[in-house]
């Protein structure tokens, strides 16, 4: 199964990672941080997430993720999945709230593979 095959990678990217800890961003940053997880926090807004650095875009990470995951919207998204193709990174695991029909059809137009799943629910 695709979220198995997902959840062994161990170097992951967290899109729309957040400082406020409250929010999704946040909470899947730690979580796959506290499960083992090499995890990457990218927000163009933050330069540190708990304590780590935060890097802007994907092409900014010391380390190309075998997997991201999105917490930001729909809309912007669009250019980190366009990113990710351009890096190789073709496993996108996508937060509740995180795509449409849009987002969906440019994974299937840039050969990426999605779940569609909350990792914090898939990572108990």
């Amino acid at each position: 199964m695709l979220e198995e095959t997902m959840l062994e990678k161990k170097v992951w990217a967290v899109v729309g990672a957040n400082r406020r800890q409250e929010k999704y961003g946040n909470m899947i940053y730690c979580k796959l941080k506290n499960k083992g997880y090499e995890v990457y926090a990218v927000n163009p807004v933050y330069d540190e997430v708990e304590g780590d650095k935060c890097y802007k875009d994907l092409s900014s990470l010391p380390k190309v993720p075998e997997v991201i995951n999105m917490v930001v919207s729909p809309k912007r998204g669009k250019v980190f999945l366009e990113e990710a193709a351009r890096l190789g990174i073709s496993y996108i695991w996508l937060q509740p709230g995180t795509y449409d029909d849009e987002i969906m059809k440019q994974i299937d137009d840039l050969g990426l593979k999605s779940v569609q799943a909350c990792v914090l629910v898939a990572t108990i």
